[in-house]
Parts: C-alpha cells; structure tokens; sequence
C-alpha cells in the first residue's frame, strides 16, 4: 500500500533558504501571457516563436526619437520662415503618431504616463504650425484671425465629442456582463462607431489629418483659403461624429440603468433557478483553470451557472452552453444570497473568493484545478470552504498531514471526471512508427524553488536527449504561464523552440498532401463557426449580449463532434515523424496525451491526470534532493522514472517505453493511479454527480433550519405579544374595578 509523505510540502517551505544559492531572486514579473479566446486557432508551425514583445519594442525605440526630430525640424521651419521645412515636420510627425498608435500602443502608453500624450503632442504640432504662419510672408492677419479660432473650435469639438463618449461608455457599462442568456430585458443595442466611444487618441489624429493639411497649404502657398477648407473640414466631421454619437444617449439605443438592470438580474435568476454554480476570479491567462471544469459541469444534472468577477473573462470562457454571469462589483454579487442558488465550486482561490464566502445560504466547495504534490495543492485557504473535493486517498492524505485546518470530514472524494477524452495504454509503438513523447514542463510558480519547473535547469538537455533518437516523435507544450513571473524560464522556452526547429529543418520524407491542409481548413472552419461569434469591430461587452443570446440546441453535441474531426485533422496534417511545439487553445493536452507514448513533464497535476492512461511517465528532479528522497517526497513520482538535470537516463527510458519487457513500473502505476484518483467504479462523473447533490442538500439542510428557526422566533414573538396583550387587558379590568369602588365610596 502507497503511504503518501509530506516531504514535498517541507521541501518546498525550506528549499529556498537551504538552496538559496541556486535560484537567484526573480529580477522582476513579466506580463502574463494572453490566453486565446474561445475558437481561436493555434499557429499549427512548429517553428521557434520568440518573444512578441522584443521585436516590437526594438521597431518601436526609433519611434519617440523620430517624434522628436520631426518637432524639431518644424520648430526650425516656423523660426527660420521655411514652409517647406515646417510643412515636412508637421507631415513627418503627424504620420509617426499615427503609425504609434495603430502600431506601438505600448509606447503611446508610455509617452502618456510622461504627460506627454497624443493630444498634447497634436495641440505642439498645431501651435509650431500657426507659429509658422504667422511668421510665414504673404499670410496676413486677417487669415490668423479666421484660422486661429476656427482651430480652437475643433479641439473644443472634440472635448464635446469625448465628453458625450464618456457619457455613452458609462450608459454601457451595466452592472452584469452575460452570455448564453437572452439580455433582451436589459435592451442591449448595437456598440457606435469605436471610433468615436472608445479611441480619442485616434479620433484626434484623423480628424486633425484635413486641418493639417489645410493649414500646411496656406503656409506653402499664402492663400488662406486651404486653410479655411481643411479647418472647416475637421469641423465638420466632429461635429457630425458628435451629433451621430449622441443618438446613443438617446432612450431607443440606451440600456436599462443599473438598478433596473439588478432587479432584470434578481427576475432571471428566480426563473431559471439555478442550483449549482462554478465561480471564477482570475487574470488572462488563467481561464484554462476553469476551461478544464466545463463538460463535468455541463453534464449535471439541475441547472447549472458560471459566475465570473472580471469583465474580459467573459469571452476567454470555452464554448459552453451553461448560462454566464458577470458581476463585477461585491455590492451587486450579494444579490446570489437571495437566489435559488444552492452550491457553488471553486476551481482556484483568488482574492474575490472571500466576497462571494459571505452569501450563507450557498454551500461552497473548492474543486482546485488539479493537484500534485507542490504545497499549492493543500493550501491554508481551503478551509475557508465547507467541502473540498479531491480525486483520491492521496489528496486526503496530503491535506490530513499538512494540518492547514481542514477537517477529514470535510474532504470529499470526486476523481476527476474531466479526464474521461483520455485513452488507455494501448502498448508500445508499431515497428517502424515513432516513439511519441510528450515533454509538458509546469511553470516557475510565485515562488523561487529549483524544482517547480525543469524548463530552466533541464529542459534543454531534456530536449537534446530525445531528439538525439531518430526514432523519436516530440510534442512539446509548454505551461501557458512560463516565462511570466521568471524572465529565465522564457528564454529557456525560446532556446527550446530554436532547437526543435533546427532539428525538424534536417529530417527528410513524405508529408501530407494539399488535401490535408485542405481537410484541416475546412474542420477549423466548422468548429470556428459553432465555437466562436463573429462580432464588428466596434463591438462592446453590451453588443456580445446581444449577439452571445441562447445557444441553439444540440451546439454542445456538435461542438464536441466538430473538436474530435477537428483534431485528428490537425494531426494528420503534419508528417509522421515530425516534431511539434504545440501552444495556444487547440488542440488540448488531452488530445497530446492521446498522441503520447511517453511523458516527460515535473511535479504537477499533469502527471496525475497522465496516471489515468497507464502509459509510462518520467519526472525531471531539479529539486536537488537525492533519488531515494525525492521519490519518497514526492508520491505522483513513485511510479515514474526520474531524470537527472543532464538528462543522463534518456536512452534507458525510451528504450523501457518500446520493450515492455523492460518496463517494471508498470505496476507501480496502475498502484498509483487509483490512489490518486480513486477507484474507477463508480465513475467520477457519478462521483461528482453525487457530491454536488449532497452538496445541495447540505444547504437546503440549512436553509429548513434557518426557517424553523425564523418560524420558532416568529411563534415566540407572538406568544410574547399575545401574553402582554392579556396581562395589560388584566390590567385595564383590574383598574376599571378599581375605579368602580372608587366611586361608590365618594357615592356613600
């Protein structure tokens, strides 16, 4: 029997202080990668992608210094009389600003933070430009006194015009964000023109282009007739765009307001009446941890919901047909507290699970994102829920000797029913096929420990080992958050590219004929038009309401159908042997697994979900700890093969996974695998099933309790009320007769 050890959890408190020399402090956070949005499809290249932000940034330096010159050149035209030269710096700058703010927005953004923003740069361009006039000859006064005025006007037109957009953003900016659920109580509208609601930097830009131009003429020619057209132009375009934005305040094509939108939200939940509900807080590149909850949430039974906190999130959520609700503001989430709502499932832990912990007529119960043996996995914060739900005996046990405060009672056993796309061990390669292996590092965590990732210190030699055999077919799939906490980790990741390029550039054979590129554009084109919404380019979050309204019925089905046609096409486009780098929304890490003979990877909830294949598995140690220690740290590696940094055991590995007579571990994993994630009967979708139904009977317990409770309160106030009402009618008789005999006496 496997005994579970919390060597892992004190690893990974004190690895930092005895091993502080390894691991250099992080020299600062990157921003997180950006998750795809649902449907998206994934570069099938497996080319080396570098960083998306370094090339841009270097095109972008010679940006500020050619704003600059371009100020420069026209100061001098406006000093030393030349139009032409005045005229060419005006044109050169006004042209660089555009092409900043369509092109390098971060560096717009950062001009703005020095207070040096389009609008000031534009109001420097203007006032060199009417500096030239003035000095220009042939330009009189009379053309200054027309052209001056006429050119403040279009800056105070376009204040008017931003000021009527704020106005018409904040009239469209509701207090919840849905989809999948008809809006039409909230009357959403189609979004105005972006444009002119949501881009004042570029709004500014177009509209100076006829003014400039027009001043610029009469410079160069003396006539202030171009002038006066190309200023009267810009006027008239603002005005019109403010008077055509303003059609969006009127009644017709403006939303409900916030308290009409809350009651809309209190009347639809009442009538759908949702019983569970899955609640997620996250940043961009964490919706995979809710993404991976979708089709066990999907097949319960009831009604279930999906309460999100964070606007954007709304469309990183895969395509589903559960109903989404988005409440931004605390305040607006208490509205649950009142609701049919009965359960609520925690996939991650963030700093807006406390607010929605206070509702206590919902029962909550944290379902975590996947677990492995890193303390991230038996976090303190659980025992804020009443339940956490686990996969197996292993978890338990690790919450049991972690003493964080959660009650054995309180931990459920659900196995992770999510894993259910995953295929069995079907024995090693054909003779003559490859040997598909899948390296599957984690990322680096928040915290400094050698061994949250082996991309840094092994990775690389992890993949010049294996693509040392000719033999060898690697899938490399990078967690989606490497390189966004330790700059290292994504230049490890890059290297790693670079080499599985260079090595699929020298291997030679047959690939797939025009007809499988075909096949795979037309499966992409299926799945895209059933997962993903054509939305304008102007669209808003109130305009996706609109669009994003009920699924049809049956979507689901056709969805799932569409992903497994979708995949196999994706696969089969590529040569048999040929080595690919696999990122981004499509294909899954399930449809991998499915690819995979082998898998490489670190101590981290892909390998327990890989326990459930039964394939072989190996884990890289750059923990620094010895073999025998890791291992016993460590359970999810007790089954698998251990790989030194230097990647040293490589050939033995591969060689283990094509004779299966060399395989011992075997065993040991069908061991490990039902104590990680339960037995297999009855299945974990029955196992989630009940537990979410016991789960809401836990909160109708409450709830029957609360209300006897409220009805004995009740009752007793009555009885209360109802003896003071009898003693002061005793009263009121005792002093009528009191009164009586009162009179009869002054009577004698």
């Amino acid at each position: 029997m496997l005994t579970p050890s919390f060597t892992a959890v004190r690893f990974f408190r004190t690895t930092s202080q005895r091993r502080g020399a390894a691991v250099p402090p992080h020299p600062g956070r990157r921003a997180s990668l950006l998750q795809p949005f649902p449907g998206r499809t994934p570069s099938a290249s497996a080319s080396p992608s570098p960083s998306p932000t370094a090339p841009s940034r270097l095109r972008a330096l010679p940006v500020p210094a050619l704003l600059a010159a371009a100020f420069a050149v026209q100061l001098a035209g406006a000093l030393l009389r030349a139009p032409a030269l005045l005229a060419a710096g005006a044109a050169l700058g006004l042209a660089l600003d555009l092409r900043l703010v369509r092109r390098h927005p971060r560096v717009a953004s950062w001009l703005s933070r020095l207070r040096f923003d389009v609008t000031t740069r534009q109001l420097l361009r203007d006032m060199l430009t009417v500096l030239g006039l003035v000095r220009a000859p042939g330009v009189g006064e009379a053309a200054e006194r027309l052209l001056v005025p006429a050119l403040l006007g279009c800056y105070l037109l376009h204040f008017c015009c931003q000021a009527v957009a704020l106005l018409v953003r904040r009239t469209r900016t509701l207090p919840v964000v849905t989809r999948n659920i008809d809006a039409s109580g909230l009357r959403p509208s189609p979004a105005p023109p972006r444009l002119l609601a949501r881009q004042p930097s570029r709004r500014l830009l177009y509209f100076s282009v006829p003014a400039t131009a027009g001043l610029l003429g009469t410079a160069l020619l003396g006539d202030v007739l171009w002038g006066l057209l190309g200023v009267g132009t810009a006027l008239a375009a603002l005005l019109a765009g403010t008077v055509l934005l303003a059609r969006w305040l009127t009644p017709g094509r403006r939303p409900v307001g916030e308290r009409q939108a809350l009651e809309w939200l209190d009347r639809w939940l009442a009538e759908y009446r949702p019983t569970v509900a899955m609640y997620f807080s996250g940043g961009t590149a964490s919706a995979y941890q809710a993404n991976m909850w979708l089709p066990p949430l999907a097949a319960l039974e009831g009604r279930p919901l999906i309460v999100l906190r964070e606007r954007f999130m709304v469309q990183r959520i895969d395509a589903t047909d559960v109903p989404i609700v988005c409440v931004p503001k605390v305040a607006h989430l208490m509205h649950l507290e009142h609701s049919p709502l009965k359960a609520m499932l925690h996939p991650s832990n963030s700093g807006k699970t406390s607010q929605v912990l206070r509702i206590p007529t919902i029962k909550h119960a944290f379902i975590n994102h996947g677990e492995s043996d890193k303390l991230s996995s038996c976090n303190p914060y659980a025992k804020a829920y009443d339940e956490v739900w686990v996969a197996g005996p292993a978890a338990r046990e690790r919450y049991r000797l972690a003493d964080i405060g959660v009650e054995d009672r309180d931990v459920v056993e659900v196995g992770r029913p999510q894993l259910a796309p995953i295929l069995p061990y079907a024995g090693p390669p054909a003779p003559g096929a490859p040997l598909t292996v899948l390296y599957a590092p984690t990322w680096e965590g928040w915290t400094e420990d050698p061994g949250n990732t082996s991309i840094i210190l092994a990775g690389e030699d992890i993949v010049r080992a294996l693509l040392a055999d000719p033999g060898v077919r690697l899938l490399y799939k990078p967690h989606p958050m490497t390189g966004s906490v330790d700059p290292r980790a994504a230049r490890a990741d890059e290297r790693i590219r670079h080499l599985i390029a260079e090595a699929n550039a020298r291997r030679t054979g047959p690939r797939p004929g025009p007809e499988a590129a075909a096949e795979l554009a037309r499966r992409t084109a299926e799945l895209d038009a059933l997962t993903t919404t054509a939305f304008r380019p102007s669209a808003d979050e109130v305009e996706r309401m609109l669009v994003q309204s009920v699924p049809e019925e049956g979507r689901a089905a056709a969805v799932a159908a569409a992903t497994e046609a979708w995949e196999e096409a994706y696969w089969a486009s590529f040569p048999e042997g040929e080595h690919q780098v696999v990122t981004g929304h499509r294909p899954s890490l399930y449809s991998c697994f499915n690819r995979a003979h082998l898998l490489v990877s670190d101590v981290s909830s892909v390998v327990s979900d890989w326990l459930s294949s039964g394939k072989p598995y190996a884990v890289a140690n750059t923990t620094g700890l010895p073999e025998e220690e890791f291992r016993a740290g460590f359970p999810t590696v007790r089954a698998a093969a251990v790989l030194t940094p230097d990647a040293a055991g490589v050939p033995e590995l591969l060689e283990s996974v094509r004779d299966p007579s060399k395989d011992t571990l075997a065993r040991a994993r069908a061991e490990l695998k039902s104590h990680l994630l339960g037995p297999s009967e009855p299945p974990p979708a029955v196992r989630f099933g009940r537990a979410v139904a016991g789960l809401c009977a836990r909160a109708d317990e409450r709830r029957a309790r609360m209300a006897a409770e409220s009805g004995r309160q009740a009752q007793e106030a009555r009885e209360g009320l109802e003896r003071a009402g009898a003693a002061e009618a005793v009263g009121e008789q005792e002093q009528e007769q009191a009164d009586d005999g009162s009179e009869d006496a002054v009577t004698a």
